[in-house]
């Protein structure tokens, strides 16, 4: 009988969730959360000294610099501020939710790490086991859906604050993660389809191999952001935006909504929110290296010397790759003025979701006709041809569509800034109700050296005209 339909019902439902690795004792299983619990709340602390450091290099800065070794008690100074800083919560807010949304947002950041493969097998305390909490068969998905959990933490945050601001913020973040997860978890297909898996382990060594270009090893390794730079790019493009970090902080910005969802945080919570921001943006990074660059595995050409890519070394190699990502989103946030909201929701359901798209349609053909033997004789030449062709003719010829004629203001009915219910500014053309009947400047200037020059009494009537003038202006 086939084992499958041994299996009861539940065993079915569980088996994707089945560790992939062997099982571990308990207390090598406590001895990893808790180190991984440590890690990502030292390396918090140490991502907020290294991004002030960062950005005050590229603005010609010190940064922080006086408290501890290089500045380095700065960052755990304001940490043990926010904990002990007074922690109240507004009248007429939802008590229970207002106390839960950091909770869960702040849990779902440290579970996102419990698939994350940090290094390979190593020996530790005499016991062989793999540096990673758990592997599930579908790993990759659990990601997706922790990140997905996270985001109701936001989305409670602005509905339990009694706040415009707060519920204007958590709108925008829903509408954010919708759009910009939908082009995330697109641009990971074509991932699974070169590695055959979806476990997060299997996909870093199946980029161990060497790289073949025409038959020729070339000792490079077989990194995916290689081989799929296009979902490698849609991928960077869209942790950005999950992350609500700048230039897509739009939740939180400060020029239109104070702070969002924060608004009316402080103390310890605001503290959670803070953590689980940075640990975010450190678990998209380890997912764009363990997806796109390899991994924990070393790269080119450390990766010819086996014992810089075994054991120990796989962590070092690990934390450099994520430490690069996040060096990316400072170096973003010190040069990207933040977008327009509609340039922002464009750019993810006009262009990266659609090319997405595209580009699993592209690996699906090539997948297929490299088994099918599609590519064998002269075909692949042509269709590559082509597809260069194509290309050129898109980027010579292929223009912008014209803009559609905005709508022309009415300057002869009164301005009514709240007209709508929330307060807006005036259009061109348009004259706030309390600006109205102000005399204005005139744009003419007055000759002073002329009229300081002329005789006392040679002014007469014209030169009274010009005084008159020059009042005015």
């Amino acid at each position: 009988m086939n084992p499958l339909e041994m299996m009861s019902p539940l065993q079915t439902v569980l088996r994707p969730l089945e560790n992939v690795l062997p099982p571990d004792p308990w207390w090598i299983v406590l001895i990893k959360v808790v180190g991984l619990f440590v890690l990502l709340l030292v390396w918090t602390i140490f991502n907020v000294w290294y991004e002030r450091r960062v950005v005050g290099k590229m603005q010609h800065r010190l940064g922080p610099i006086m408290n501890g070794p290089f500045g380095l008690g700065q960052a755990l100074a304001d940490g043990a501020k926010l904990i002990f800083k007074e922690d109240f919560r507004p009248t007429k807010t939802d008590g229970l939710i207002f106390n839960i949304a950091p909770v869960l947002t702040g849990v779902a950041a440290f579970t996102a790490w419990a698939v994350m493969p940090l290094g390979g097998e190593v020996t530790m305390f005499g016991h062989r086991t793999h540096l990673q909490l758990a592997d599930l068969p579908v790993g990759t998905l659990f990601l997706l859906a922790i990140a997905s959990i996270g985001i109701y933490g936001i989305v409670l945050a602005g509905w339990a604050s009694n706040s415009t601001y707060s519920l204007l913020g958590s709108i925008r973040s829903t509408a954010q993660m919708i759009s910009y997860e939908a082009a995330m978890g697109l641009s990971m297909v074509g991932v699974f389809m070169f590695a055959g898996s979806m476990s997060t382990s299997q996909i870093v060594e199946s980029q161990a191999a060497g790289l073949e270009i025409f038959g020729v090893n070339t000792g490079l390794p077989q990194w995916n952001a290689l081989l799929l730079a296009p979902a490698f790019v849609i991928y960077m493009i869209s942790m950005v935006g999950e992350t609500n970090r700048a230039p897509f902080d739009l939740p939180e910005c400060e020029s239109e909504l104070v702070s969002g969802y924060l608004t009316e945080y402080s103390g310890f919570r605001y503290a959670m929110y803070f953590l689980a921001e940075y640990i975010n943006m450190a678990t998209v990074s380890g997912i764009c290296t363990t997806l796109f660059l390899g991994g924990y595995r070393a790269p080119w050409p450390f990766n010819q010397i086996h014992w810089l890519d075994s054991g120990w070394m796989g962590p070092v190699w690990f934390l450099i790759k994520v430490q690069l990502l996040i060096t990316f989103f400072v170096w973003l946030r010190g040069t990207l003025p933040r977008f327009r909201y509609d340039q922002f929701m464009s750019l993810g359901w006009k262009w990266l979701i659609e090319i997405a798209l595209a580009w699993i349609v592209a690996v699906a053909l090539l997948k297929t006709g490299q088994r099918e033997g599609w590519f064998d004789g002269p075909v692949m030449y042509l269709i590559i041809g082509a597809i260069i062709v194509a290309l050129i003719a898109v980027i010579m010829w292929g223009g912008k569509s014209e803009e559609p004629e905005t709508s022309r203001v009415d300057t002869e009915q009164p301005f009514d800034a709240f007209a709508g219910g929330y307060p807006v500014a005036p259009m061109p053309g348009q004259e706030l109700p309390e600006l109205a009947g102000i005399l204005k400047g005139s744009p003419e200037r007055v000759d002073e050296p002329a009229h300081a020059a002329a005789p006392a009494g040679a002014h007469g009537a014209d030169g009274e005209h010009e005084s008159l003038k020059g009042d005015e202006s």
